[in-house]
């Protein structure tokens, strides 16, 4: 076994090869049967999966699972390069890649117009406010929404790929995740970017609606020194983050400490973690074979460990969840509706938002739900 540095309660190791252990689970392309071919995938997009389709037609969730149909995380400090690794591990696992959620999905609708073009036409405390509005004056009143905004984009963003998972078999890797967003709201709070009544919003917001996903199967941190990630953050010179007033050593320290003492400590209860050292960066080959050595099965009745999937114990568990996360996307946003009037932050005017929902309800491709709106294009609106 490699050496390396305890880190709380976990092992940070050098990037480098380590004894077998366990049996494979989890197959890289090098190990993979070059002629495997996984079952047709469920058009999940396009066609509902009903009780009719499970019942009479027999349509099965699992038969399509494989050893790859894994959730695969992969997080670590901004600029740290989860991305890369990401996309890298995704290629070589034979999995679905995963972005990480962004403001651009929550301001830009399914026709391609970006509701931020209508700032003008409404008042101030209702404009957008983004990632770049938040480098630049990270203490505006608008920046706890932003948060709670976040949280929610990553959070559709992990149901979609869970949807994508049961309807297809094939697994997903992805660039962060709605687990660990509590790291940045941990970090605005002690540098006081947000309220502690804002916090306490973003934590009820959080607590209401994260119970109703599946936790990931493995989670991979790079972890990145702090003077570290200053250099990284420089050196892709990114026009809203070189200047960044939000970006300080302190807000890093900050989020690194709550990723490592909250978020950490609390996924490696449920999911495998492998952690490294990604300073020089490292070989995402070597992530890979440690990968494989993982033994997804070997765990006792009361171990807590991956239990959210061990608990899906007949195929009607498995098509309940299908259709959950593929179908019924719009009844889990529902839990995102919580009173919000102990943060003032997180409040508008009443007339201001009459202006603001007025403007966004009439603007191209949201008169109407999806594939109803002529003036954007769509066809046989009669006979839908």
């Amino acid at each position: 076994m490699s050496s390396g540095v305890v880190l709380g309660r976990f092992i940070l190791r050098p990037v480098r090869s380590i004894s077998c252990v366990g049996r494979r689970e989890i197959s890289g392309k090098a190990l993979r049967d070059p002629t495997y071919k996984r079952p047709k995938p469920w058009p999940y997009a396009d066609k509902k999966f009903t009780f009719f389709d499970a019942f009479f037609l027999r349509e099965s969730t699992t038969a399509r699972m494989d050893e790859n149909s894994k959730v695969v995380v992969v997080e670590g400090p901004v600029a740290s390069g989860t991305s890369t690794v990401a996309k890298k591990l995704a290629e070589d696992l034979d999995m679905l890649y995963v972005p990480d959620g962004h403001l651009d999905m929550y301001y830009i609708n399914s026709y391609g117009f970006d509701t931020r073009t209508l700032d003008p036409e409404v008042p101030e405390s209702c404009r957008s406010f983004d990632i770049k509005h938040f480098h630049q004056d990270p203490k505006n009143r608008k920046v706890a929404m932003m948060q709670c905004l976040m949280y929610k984009m990553r959070y559709m963003q992990y149901m979609k790929a869970l949807a994508h998972l049961m309807s297809t078999g094939q697994g997903v890797v992805l660039d962060r995740s709605c687990y660990s967003d509590l790291v940045f709201a941990e970090a605005m709070f002690k540098n006081e970017y947000i309220s502690k009544n804002a916090l306490d919003m973003y934590y009820r917001f959080r607590d209401n609606t994260i119970t109703q996903l599946l936790r990931p199967h493995l989670v991979v941190y790079l972890d990145v020194p702090v003077p570290v990630t200053l250099q990284n953050i420089k050196k892709r010179a990114r026009p809203d983050e070189k200047d960044s007033k939000a970006l300080t050593e302190k807000f890093l320290t900050d989020a690194q400490d709550a990723m490592k003492n909250i978020y950490l400590k609390d996924i490696s209860s449920h999911a495998e973690l492998l952690v490294y050292d990604w300073s020089s960066h490292g070989d995402v080959e070597v992530v890979v074979e440690d990968i494989e050595r993982l033994d997804f099965d070997n765990y006792e009745t009361e171990d807590t460990k991956l239990r959210d999937w061990r608990d899906l114990a007949n195929e009607w568990d498995w098509h309940k969840y299908r259709q959950l996360y593929a179908d019924k996307r719009d009844w889990l946003e529902t839990f995102f509706n919580v009173p919000i009037h102990t943060a003032p932050e997180l409040l508008i005017d009443g007339d201001d938002a009459w202006v603001y929902h007025n403007a966004i309800d009439n603007a191209p491709g949201n008169k109407f739900e999806k594939g109803y709106n002529a003036d954007q294009g769509d066809k046989g609106i009669w006979l839908k």
